[in-house]
């Protein structure tokens, strides 16, 4: 008796040439690809955005609850 997980990447695989032959195989765009380094600044700068939107957040939140106290 063969193996069902064999059998299904035996499938999968004849899927995969199929496709290839049929020109309908979806490709990874280059263009996504990024290097590490890149990748790695990108990561760095939304690490600072974030910093920075947290640190608004915190003041406006002080901001509203000392201009609710006055308002009573």
């Amino acid at each position: 008796m063969s193996n069902p997980r064999s059998l299904s990447s035996a499938v999968t695989y004849a899927n995969w040439v199929r496709q290839a032959k049929a020109g309908t195989l979806a490709t990874i765009d280059a263009h996504r690809l990024q290097p590490v380094g890149d990748l790695q600044a990108e990561i760095s700068r939304l690490k600072r955005e974030l910093a920075t939107a947290c640190e608004e957040r915190d003041i406006l939140k002080k901001a509203t609850a000392y201009f609710a106290k006055l308002s009573k």
